[in-house]
Protein backbone atom coordinates (compact mmCIF):
# COMPACT_ATOMS: atom_id res chain seq x y z
CA UNK A 1 0.00 0.00 0.00
CA UNK A 2 2.78 2.41 0.98
CA UNK A 3 4.64 1.59 -2.21
CA UNK A 4 1.52 2.31 -4.28
CA UNK A 5 0.98 5.67 -2.53
CA UNK A 6 4.66 6.54 -3.11
CA UNK A 7 4.35 5.74 -6.82
CA UNK A 8 1.17 7.81 -7.15
CA UNK A 9 2.74 10.80 -5.33
CA UNK A 10 5.92 10.52 -7.39
CA UNK A 11 3.91 10.44 -10.62
CA UNK A 12 1.90 13.46 -9.48
CA UNK A 13 5.06 15.39 -8.62
CA UNK A 14 6.60 14.61 -12.03
CA UNK A 15 3.36 15.65 -13.76
CA UNK A 16 3.25 18.93 -11.85
CA UNK A 17 6.92 19.57 -12.68
CA UNK A 18 6.26 18.92 -16.37
CA UNK A 19 3.23 21.20 -16.29
CA UNK A 20 5.25 23.90 -14.55
CA UNK A 21 7.87 23.77 -17.30
CA UNK A 22 5.30 24.67 -19.95
CA UNK A 23 4.47 28.33 -20.37
CA UNK A 24 1.40 27.67 -22.51
CA UNK A 25 3.12 29.41 -25.42
CA UNK A 26 4.69 27.06 -27.98
CA UNK A 27 7.09 29.67 -29.32
CA UNK A 28 8.43 30.45 -25.85
CA UNK A 29 8.76 26.79 -24.86
CA UNK A 30 10.54 25.92 -28.11
CA UNK A 31 13.03 28.73 -27.59
CA UNK A 32 13.68 27.56 -24.02
CA UNK A 33 14.22 23.95 -25.13
CA UNK A 34 16.83 25.07 -27.67
CA UNK A 35 18.60 27.21 -25.09
CA UNK A 36 18.67 24.39 -22.51
CA UNK A 37 20.12 22.06 -25.13
CA UNK A 38 22.98 24.42 -25.99
CA UNK A 39 23.53 25.87 -22.52
CA UNK A 40 26.17 23.41 -21.36
CA UNK A 41 28.32 23.91 -24.48
CA UNK A 42 28.16 27.68 -24.31
CA UNK A 43 31.96 28.07 -24.35
CA UNK A 44 32.64 31.31 -26.22
CA UNK A 45 31.30 33.96 -23.84
CA UNK A 46 31.92 34.86 -20.18
CA UNK A 47 28.75 33.49 -18.61
CA UNK A 48 28.51 31.23 -15.55
CA UNK A 49 25.93 28.58 -16.52
CA UNK A 50 25.79 27.21 -12.98
CA UNK A 51 23.73 29.94 -11.37
CA UNK A 52 22.86 29.39 -7.70
CA UNK A 53 19.67 31.44 -7.69
CA UNK A 54 17.03 28.68 -7.69
CA UNK A 55 16.38 29.11 -3.96
CA UNK A 56 16.19 32.88 -4.39
CA UNK A 57 13.37 32.59 -6.93
CA UNK A 58 11.49 30.10 -4.77
CA UNK A 59 11.58 32.65 -1.94
CA UNK A 60 10.85 35.54 -4.30
CA UNK A 61 7.57 34.06 -5.52
CA UNK A 62 6.49 32.37 -2.29
CA UNK A 63 7.03 35.55 -0.27
CA UNK A 64 5.01 37.75 -2.61
CA UNK A 65 8.00 39.83 -3.68
CA UNK A 66 6.97 39.30 -7.30
CA UNK A 67 4.06 41.73 -6.82
CA UNK A 68 6.03 44.40 -4.94
CA UNK A 69 7.60 47.28 -6.90
CA UNK A 70 10.84 48.49 -5.32
CA UNK A 71 13.26 51.07 -6.66
CA UNK A 72 16.77 51.93 -5.47
CA UNK A 73 16.64 55.64 -6.24
CA UNK A 74 19.24 57.11 -3.93
CA UNK A 75 22.63 56.68 -2.30
CA UNK A 76 22.93 53.25 -0.65
CA UNK A 77 25.89 54.37 1.46
CA UNK A 78 23.93 56.90 3.56
CA UNK A 79 23.06 56.07 7.15
CA UNK A 80 19.33 55.64 6.62
CA UNK A 81 18.50 54.21 3.18
CA UNK A 82 14.83 54.33 2.16
CA UNK A 83 12.62 51.52 3.48
CA UNK A 84 10.87 51.19 0.11
CA UNK A 85 14.13 50.17 -1.53
CA UNK A 86 16.68 47.36 -1.09
CA UNK A 87 19.48 49.84 -0.50
CA UNK A 88 20.25 48.48 2.97
CA UNK A 89 21.11 45.17 1.28
CA UNK A 90 22.93 46.99 -1.54
CA UNK A 91 25.09 48.68 1.08
CA UNK A 92 25.93 45.30 2.67
CA UNK A 93 26.96 44.03 -0.77
CA UNK A 94 29.33 46.97 -1.27
CA UNK A 95 30.76 46.54 2.23
CA UNK A 96 31.37 42.81 1.56
CA UNK A 97 33.32 43.54 -1.64
CA UNK A 98 35.10 46.68 -0.37
CA UNK A 99 38.01 44.79 1.28
CA UNK A 100 38.18 42.23 -1.55
CA UNK A 101 39.16 45.08 -3.88
CA UNK A 102 41.67 46.48 -1.41
CA UNK A 103 39.77 49.56 -0.26
CA UNK A 104 40.45 50.62 3.33
CA UNK A 105 37.42 50.11 5.58
CA UNK A 106 34.73 52.75 5.05
CA UNK A 107 36.89 54.44 2.39
CA UNK A 108 34.88 53.23 -0.62
CA UNK A 109 31.62 54.31 -2.19
CA UNK A 110 29.66 52.09 -4.52
CA UNK A 111 26.45 50.88 -6.10
CA UNK A 112 25.09 47.77 -7.79
CA UNK A 113 24.94 48.72 -11.47
CA UNK A 114 22.77 47.68 -14.40
CA UNK A 115 25.78 46.13 -16.20
CA UNK A 116 29.54 46.29 -16.67
CA UNK A 117 28.98 49.09 -19.17
CA UNK A 118 27.01 51.02 -16.55
CA UNK A 119 29.99 50.62 -14.22
CA UNK A 120 32.37 51.91 -16.90
CA UNK A 121 30.00 54.81 -17.57
CA UNK A 122 30.17 55.77 -13.91
CA UNK A 123 33.95 55.33 -13.82
CA UNK A 124 34.49 57.61 -16.80
CA UNK A 125 31.87 60.16 -15.72
CA UNK A 126 33.20 60.31 -12.15
CA UNK A 127 36.74 60.57 -13.51
CA UNK A 128 35.85 63.51 -15.74
CA UNK A 129 34.09 65.40 -12.94
CA UNK A 130 36.84 64.63 -10.43
CA UNK A 131 39.59 65.90 -12.73
CA UNK A 132 37.65 68.94 -13.92
CA UNK A 133 36.70 69.96 -10.38
CA UNK A 134 40.37 69.63 -9.37
CA UNK A 135 41.96 71.39 -12.36
CA UNK A 136 39.29 73.31 -14.27
CA UNK A 137 40.33 71.41 -17.41
CA UNK A 138 38.64 68.61 -19.33
CA UNK A 139 40.74 65.43 -19.43
CA UNK A 140 41.83 63.27 -22.33
CA UNK A 141 40.87 59.59 -22.10
CA UNK A 142 43.56 56.98 -22.84
CA UNK A 143 42.49 53.40 -23.50
CA UNK A 144 43.88 50.32 -25.26
CA UNK A 145 42.69 49.61 -28.80
CA UNK A 146 41.74 46.09 -27.60
CA UNK A 147 39.75 47.16 -24.55
CA UNK A 148 36.00 46.50 -24.40
CA UNK A 149 34.10 48.57 -26.94
CA UNK A 150 31.84 50.04 -24.23
CA UNK A 151 34.65 52.37 -23.19
CA UNK A 152 34.85 53.89 -26.66
CA UNK A 153 31.06 54.16 -26.91
CA UNK A 154 30.87 55.90 -23.53
CA UNK A 155 33.49 58.46 -24.55
CA UNK A 156 31.43 59.13 -27.65
CA UNK A 157 28.29 59.44 -25.51
CA UNK A 158 29.99 61.86 -23.11
CA UNK A 159 31.64 63.78 -25.99
CA UNK A 160 35.16 63.22 -24.64
CA UNK A 161 38.54 63.41 -26.33
CA UNK A 162 39.88 59.87 -26.55
CA UNK A 163 43.20 58.43 -27.65
CA UNK A 164 43.37 54.74 -28.55
CA UNK A 165 46.72 53.35 -27.48
CA UNK A 166 48.25 50.54 -29.53
CA UNK A 167 48.42 47.15 -27.85
CA UNK A 168 50.97 44.38 -28.30
CA UNK A 169 50.12 41.12 -30.07
CA UNK A 170 48.69 39.61 -26.86
CA UNK A 171 46.35 42.59 -26.41
CA UNK A 172 48.13 44.59 -23.67
CA UNK A 173 48.53 48.36 -23.88
CA UNK A 174 52.12 49.24 -24.86
CA UNK A 175 53.67 51.62 -22.26
CA UNK A 176 55.92 53.33 -24.81
CA UNK A 177 52.89 54.07 -27.02
CA UNK A 178 51.08 55.60 -24.05
CA UNK A 179 54.03 57.84 -23.27
CA UNK A 180 54.14 59.12 -26.85
CA UNK A 181 50.40 59.88 -26.82
CA UNK A 182 50.15 61.80 -23.53
CA UNK A 183 49.40 65.52 -23.62
CA UNK A 184 50.81 66.80 -20.30
CA UNK A 185 48.80 70.04 -20.55
CA UNK A 186 45.49 68.30 -19.86
CA UNK A 187 44.43 65.86 -17.12
CA UNK A 188 44.84 62.14 -17.84
CA UNK A 189 41.88 59.76 -17.53
CA UNK A 190 43.34 56.26 -17.78
CA UNK A 191 41.22 53.20 -18.49
CA UNK A 192 42.95 49.94 -17.65
CA UNK A 193 41.60 46.81 -19.35
CA UNK A 194 41.57 43.87 -16.97
CA UNK A 195 40.60 41.24 -19.51
CA UNK A 196 40.43 42.48 -23.10
CA UNK A 197 37.41 41.36 -25.09
CA UNK A 198 38.89 38.60 -27.24
CA UNK A 199 42.38 37.71 -25.99
CA UNK A 200 41.77 38.16 -22.28
CA UNK A 201 44.68 40.57 -21.91
CA UNK A 202 45.40 42.49 -18.72
CA UNK A 203 47.07 45.88 -19.03
CA UNK A 204 50.26 46.06 -16.96
CA UNK A 205 49.24 48.67 -14.41
CA UNK A 206 52.70 48.83 -12.80
CA UNK A 207 54.39 49.58 -16.13
CA UNK A 208 51.72 52.07 -17.19
CA UNK A 209 51.75 53.80 -13.79
CA UNK A 210 55.53 54.18 -14.20
CA UNK A 211 54.85 56.10 -17.41
CA UNK A 212 52.32 58.34 -15.64
CA UNK A 213 54.92 59.18 -12.96
CA UNK A 214 56.95 60.89 -15.67
CA UNK A 215 54.26 63.60 -15.73
CA UNK A 216 54.13 64.63 -12.04
CA UNK A 217 52.39 67.95 -12.72
CA UNK A 218 49.53 66.37 -14.66
CA UNK A 219 46.43 65.24 -12.74
CA UNK A 220 45.53 61.56 -13.23
CA UNK A 221 42.42 59.42 -12.68
CA UNK A 222 42.60 55.64 -13.11
CA UNK A 223 39.55 53.50 -13.87
CA UNK A 224 39.78 49.70 -14.13
CA UNK A 225 37.41 47.87 -16.47
CA UNK A 226 37.53 44.50 -14.69
CA UNK A 227 34.21 43.05 -15.85
CA UNK A 228 35.03 39.31 -15.83
CA UNK A 229 38.51 39.16 -14.30
CA UNK A 230 37.47 41.39 -11.42
CA UNK A 231 35.02 38.65 -10.49
CA UNK A 232 37.41 35.76 -9.94
CA UNK A 233 40.82 37.37 -9.28
CA UNK A 234 39.95 38.52 -5.71
CA UNK A 235 39.46 34.86 -4.82
CA UNK A 236 42.89 33.75 -6.09
CA UNK A 237 46.52 34.22 -5.06
CA UNK A 238 46.64 37.03 -7.64
CA UNK A 239 44.20 39.24 -5.68
CA UNK A 240 46.84 41.99 -5.41
CA UNK A 241 46.09 42.79 -9.07
CA UNK A 242 42.63 44.12 -8.18
CA UNK A 243 43.68 45.79 -4.93
CA UNK A 244 43.12 49.53 -4.82
CA UNK A 245 45.83 49.92 -2.18
CA UNK A 246 48.41 48.11 -4.32
CA UNK A 247 47.45 49.36 -7.79
CA UNK A 248 46.36 52.87 -6.77
CA UNK A 249 43.36 53.03 -9.10
CA UNK A 250 40.47 55.37 -8.33
CA UNK A 251 37.48 53.35 -9.57
CA UNK A 252 36.66 49.84 -10.71
CA UNK A 253 33.76 48.15 -12.53
CA UNK A 254 32.92 44.44 -12.20
CA UNK A 255 30.16 42.37 -13.82
CA UNK A 256 27.70 40.37 -11.73
CA UNK A 257 26.33 38.27 -14.58
CA UNK A 258 29.70 36.69 -15.42
CA UNK A 259 31.70 34.98 -12.67
CA UNK A 260 29.03 35.44 -9.98
CA UNK A 261 26.31 33.80 -12.06
CA UNK A 262 23.54 36.37 -11.69
CA UNK A 263 21.05 35.53 -14.43
CA UNK A 264 20.74 38.96 -16.06
CA UNK A 265 23.12 41.90 -16.58
CA UNK A 266 24.27 43.74 -13.47
CA UNK A 267 27.52 44.64 -11.79
CA UNK A 268 29.43 46.54 -9.14
CA UNK A 269 30.95 50.00 -9.24
CA UNK A 270 33.34 51.09 -6.50
CA UNK A 271 35.42 54.21 -6.13
CA UNK A 272 37.29 55.95 -3.36
CA UNK A 273 35.42 58.28 -1.03
CA UNK A 274 37.65 61.13 -2.20
CA UNK A 275 36.41 60.62 -5.75
CA UNK A 276 32.77 60.52 -4.66
CA UNK A 277 33.20 63.62 -2.50
CA UNK A 278 34.51 65.54 -5.52
CA UNK A 279 31.48 64.94 -7.73
CA UNK A 280 28.87 67.53 -8.64
CA UNK A 281 26.05 67.78 -6.10
CA UNK A 282 22.45 67.13 -7.18
CA UNK A 283 20.21 67.68 -4.18
CA UNK A 284 16.81 66.10 -4.82
CA UNK A 285 14.27 67.32 -2.28
CA UNK A 286 11.59 64.68 -2.77
CA UNK A 287 14.19 61.93 -2.32
CA UNK A 288 15.86 63.79 0.53
CA UNK A 289 19.21 62.92 -0.96
CA UNK A 290 22.24 63.95 -2.97
CA UNK A 291 22.00 62.14 -6.33
CA UNK A 292 25.56 62.11 -7.65
CA UNK A 293 25.23 58.80 -9.51
CA UNK A 294 24.15 58.79 -13.17
CA UNK A 295 21.05 56.62 -12.83
CA UNK A 296 17.89 57.92 -11.22
CA UNK A 297 16.14 54.56 -10.83
CA UNK A 298 18.28 51.50 -10.15
CA UNK A 299 17.24 47.85 -10.11
CA UNK A 300 16.39 46.88 -6.53
CA UNK A 301 16.22 43.11 -7.19
CA UNK A 302 19.82 42.67 -8.37
CA UNK A 303 21.28 43.77 -5.00
CA UNK A 304 19.06 41.16 -3.33
CA UNK A 305 20.48 38.49 -5.67
CA UNK A 306 24.04 39.61 -4.88
CA UNK A 307 23.23 39.56 -1.16
CA UNK A 308 21.67 36.08 -1.50
CA UNK A 309 24.75 34.70 -3.27
CA UNK A 310 27.08 36.18 -0.64
CA UNK A 311 25.16 34.27 2.03
CA UNK A 312 24.52 31.03 0.11
CA UNK A 313 27.69 30.66 -1.99
CA UNK A 314 30.16 32.94 -0.25
CA UNK A 315 33.89 33.47 -0.27
CA UNK A 316 35.09 29.88 0.17
CA UNK A 317 32.94 28.47 -2.64
CA UNK A 318 33.87 31.30 -4.97
CA UNK A 319 37.53 30.62 -4.20
CA UNK A 320 37.00 26.95 -5.14
CA UNK A 321 35.33 27.96 -8.39
CA UNK A 322 38.09 30.41 -9.26
CA UNK A 323 40.73 27.73 -8.65
CA UNK A 324 38.80 25.25 -10.80
CA UNK A 325 38.55 27.77 -13.63
CA UNK A 326 42.28 28.45 -13.59
CA UNK A 327 43.06 24.71 -13.50
CA UNK A 328 40.71 24.01 -16.40
CA UNK A 329 42.19 26.92 -18.38
CA UNK A 330 45.66 25.40 -18.01
CA UNK A 331 44.21 21.98 -18.89
CA UNK A 332 42.55 23.28 -22.07
CA UNK A 333 45.81 24.93 -23.18
CA UNK A 334 47.72 21.71 -22.41
CA UNK A 335 45.28 19.54 -24.38
CA UNK A 336 45.35 21.86 -27.39
CA UNK A 337 49.16 21.81 -27.31
CA UNK A 338 49.15 18.01 -27.16
CA UNK A 339 47.19 17.69 -30.42
CA UNK A 340 49.28 20.43 -32.06
CA UNK A 341 46.45 22.95 -32.30
CA UNK A 342 47.84 26.53 -32.30
CA UNK A 343 46.62 28.31 -29.16
CA UNK A 344 47.54 31.12 -26.78
CA UNK A 345 46.56 32.36 -23.33
CA UNK A 346 47.49 35.47 -21.35
CA UNK A 347 48.83 35.21 -17.83
CA UNK A 348 46.09 35.23 -15.14
CA UNK A 349 43.48 34.79 -17.89
CA UNK A 350 40.70 32.20 -18.22
CA UNK A 351 40.40 32.91 -21.96
CA UNK A 352 42.21 30.64 -24.43
CA UNK A 353 42.25 31.77 -28.06
CA UNK A 354 43.23 29.45 -30.90
CA UNK A 355 43.08 28.70 -34.61
CA UNK A 356 39.43 28.72 -35.60
CA UNK A 357 37.98 25.20 -36.08
CA UNK A 358 35.22 24.14 -38.49
CA UNK A 359 31.95 26.12 -38.66
CA UNK A 360 30.16 23.10 -37.18
CA UNK A 361 32.31 23.13 -34.04
CA UNK A 362 32.11 26.93 -33.80
CA UNK A 363 28.32 26.68 -33.90
CA UNK A 364 27.99 23.71 -31.50
CA UNK A 365 30.18 25.32 -28.84
CA UNK A 366 29.03 28.92 -29.45
CA UNK A 367 32.62 30.05 -29.93
CA UNK A 368 33.37 33.76 -30.20
CA UNK A 369 35.33 34.56 -33.35
CA UNK A 370 38.20 36.93 -34.01
CA UNK A 371 40.83 37.72 -36.62
CA UNK A 372 44.51 38.59 -36.28
CA UNK A 373 47.10 38.13 -39.02
CA UNK A 374 49.84 37.87 -36.39
CA UNK A 375 48.31 34.57 -35.24
CA UNK A 376 47.50 33.18 -38.66
CA UNK A 377 44.22 34.96 -39.35
CA UNK A 378 40.95 33.32 -38.32
CA UNK A 379 40.67 32.72 -34.56
CA UNK A 380 38.16 31.60 -31.94
CA UNK A 381 38.25 31.55 -28.17
CA UNK A 382 36.89 29.69 -25.17
CA UNK A 383 36.19 31.48 -21.91
CA UNK A 384 36.66 28.85 -19.20
CA UNK A 385 33.79 29.48 -16.79
CA UNK A 386 32.47 27.24 -14.00
CA UNK A 387 30.54 24.94 -16.34
CA UNK A 388 33.54 24.36 -18.66
CA UNK A 389 34.84 21.25 -16.89
CA UNK A 390 37.67 18.87 -17.84
CA UNK A 391 35.14 16.28 -19.07
CA UNK A 392 33.61 18.82 -21.45
CA UNK A 393 37.06 19.96 -22.56
CA UNK A 394 37.93 16.33 -23.38
CA UNK A 395 34.83 16.06 -25.58
CA UNK A 396 35.74 19.31 -27.33
CA UNK A 397 39.31 18.12 -27.95
CA UNK A 398 38.03 14.78 -29.29
CA UNK A 399 35.91 16.64 -31.84
CA UNK A 400 38.89 18.77 -32.89
CA UNK A 401 40.91 15.59 -33.48
CA UNK A 402 38.35 14.41 -36.01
Amino acid sequence: MRKRIFIILTFAAVSLCAAAQSSGFKQLDKWLDIWKETQQTFFGYPVNEQSALHGFYEWYVASGMDVININNAGDPMVDNPANWSSQAFEREVIEFFEPLYGFPKHKAWGIVTHSGTDGNNHGIYFGVKYLYNKTGKMPIVYVSDEAHYSNMRICDLQNLDIRLIKSDEMGRMIPEELEKAIDPNRPILMIYAMGSTFKGAIDDQDALNAVLKKFPKTAVFRHVDAALFGGYLPFTKHKKMVSQQHMHYDAIAISGHKFFGIDSPCGLFLCSREVYDNQNNFEVTYLNGNMRMINCSRDAVQPLKFWWLIHTVGYDKWAEQAEQMMECTAYLKQQLDMIGWPCWVNKYSNTVFFKRPSPEIVSKYNLAQGYDERFGGELAHIVVMQHVTKDKIDKFIAELKK
